[in-house]
């Protein structure tokens, strides 16, 4: 371990020198200054873990110091030492960055202990964000998708062996699930990831529209066509092609992209010429297109073109392991977005965000958050700032930090194992981790305390339980 540096700031010689004394003799590098302005210097390159200081000195006092160490960037610890203490100045000091406060004259075993659990809280803090920064790379690390989920895993390794070859992937799963972002990761994961990345969302165009952005038109191919087009399939020429809600498309479009699956060419809308086209098709849809298929409403040879390699998102309500990874990427990004200080969830939020079923799913999710970060007024989130469905009743039993005596020990654990999540930003395996469980067992935490809520809302509403959802479960 090394050895941490300690800087004396102190006007009386004497009183300084005897402190720097005592720290040598326990192992720790210290460096000594006499004054405000000198200690800011030493600040900048001796790079001290804790700053002793006192507070009243000529030219520049410890509280001065402090201020400007910050807005130089120093993350010292501060621990200010005085012989004229007063609560004014205590909460002045701890209002700037200060960790402790010490009175003169000093005890050194008092000085020793002091600086002992200053440095034991930087340590802790350290590691704590060392934690975060860790966890932000791991729940990012596959290309922005949000979450570690057994489902979630499967879908990542299906991402991988699909995307190094040309086969049309069918990707399945309700609206909300982020289907777009699995087209996504598919286009990067493959050789075409430097090619053309091309979106169309099927449902947002009437049937001639939809073919002309498709396949293009030439000039004069219908009223308004005042000049030739490209379509989508030629401006993906060598990349990819997602067709979001292809369950959409009109039985005219379904024959013309057959076509283009079968052979690789078409025709623009108006035109003769026939073009090659190097595409690899990602579909995305809704509906369940084996039923559509059977209704015929959606051409089956089609369908099995589609479905070569096909992905089923789970609902959110399936994996609501991921919601704490999910609501802290939200926090932070709507955080920047709207310049606010947003640390965490207040205790109890979790809760009233895993008791839900979120039926919008991840889309549904993203709006609760972003619309508790807009209306919030503290640094964490607390159920007031939720949309009203999911307040529901406020959590019972005792409030953080006060569990212990008199709590049993599953709320123990159940506390332990929401704020350990939402310290490390969400991740089960970290979470796991730190707390000596298995990834397993918090996540089948996370489903009870999901369905335990549930059937404090259904008491409470006078509604029957949701009947899948608790057979599920049990």
């Amino acid at each position: 371990m090394s050895v941490q540096r300690i800087l004396v700031v102190d006007d009386e010689d004497n009183a300084r020198k005897a402190i720097a004394t005592i720290l040598n003799e326990e192992g720790y590098d210290v460096a000594e200054a006499a004054d405000g302005a000198e200690a800011l210097a030493r600040v900048a390159d001796f790079s001290p873990a804790v700053v002793l200081t006192d507070v009243r000195m000529p030219k520049m006092d410890g509280l001065s110091l402090l201020r400007a160490a910050r807005e130089q960037g120093s993350d010292a610890t501060f621990v200010m030492m005085t012989a004229f203490a007063s609560v004014e100045m205590a909460v002045e000091a701890m209002k700037s960055g200060a960790d402790n406060f010490l009175l003169k004259p000093l005890d050194a075993d008092q000085v020793l202990v002091t600086l002992s659990k200053a440095l034991e809280k930087r340590s802790l803090r350290q590691e704590a964000e060392a934690l975060r920064d860790q966890v932000r790379t791991r729940v990012r690390r596959f290309h922005d998708i949000i979450g570690e989920s057994p489902q979630l895993q499967g879908i990542y390794d299906v991402i991988r062996r699909a995307a190094s070859t040309r086969a049309t992937v069918l990707i399945l799963g309700e609206s909300g699930t982020g289907k777009e972002l699995i087209a996504q990761a598919l286009h990067q994961e493959s050789p075409r990831r430097d090619k053309p990345f091309i979106r169309v969302h099927c449902a947002a165009l009437s049937e001639n529209l939809l073919e002309s952005e498709l396949f293009g038109h030439e000039k004069g191919a219908f009223t308004g066509a005042i000049a030739r087009k490209e379509g989508r399939f030629e401006l993906a020429d060598g990349g990819t092609l997602f067709l979001d809600e292809i369950g959409e498309i009109s039985p005219t479009v379904q024959v013309k992209l057959l076509r283009v699956l079968q052979q690789r060419e078409l025709e623009r809308v108006g035109g003769t010429q026939t073009l090659k086209v190097d595409v690899r098709i990602v579909a995305a849809t809704h509906r369940d297109l084996a039923a559509e298929v059977k209704a015929g409403r959606f051409r089956e040879d089609l369908y099995y073109r589609l479905n070569v390699v096909s992905v089923t998102l789970p609902a959110l309500r399936e994996r609501k392991s991921d919601i704490p990874a999910l609501v802290n990427h939200f926090l932070e990004k709507y955080g920047d977005s709207y310049g606010k200080q947003v640390r965490g969830l207040a205790p109890g939020t979790l809760q009233a965000l895993l008791a839900h079923d979120w039926p919008g799913n991840i889309r549904e999710l993203e709006n609760a958050i972003e619309r508790a970060v807009v209306l919030t007024q503290g640094q964490e989130l607390t159920t007031d700032d939720l949309p009203p469905v999911l307040r529901g009743p406020r959590p019972s039993g005792t409030s953080q930090g006060s569990l212990i005596p008199g709590a049993t020990l599953a709320a123990i654990e159940r506390e332990a194992i929401l704020r350990t999540l939402e310290m490390v930003q969400g991740s089960t395996s970290r979470a796991a981790e730190v707390l000596g469980i298995s990834v397993r067992k918090i996540q089948y935490r996370l489903k009870e305390y999901g369905a335990q809520s549930d059937g404090a809302h259904a008491r409470l509403d006078g509604d029957e339980p949701n009947g899948p959802d608790l057979a599920a479960e049990s």
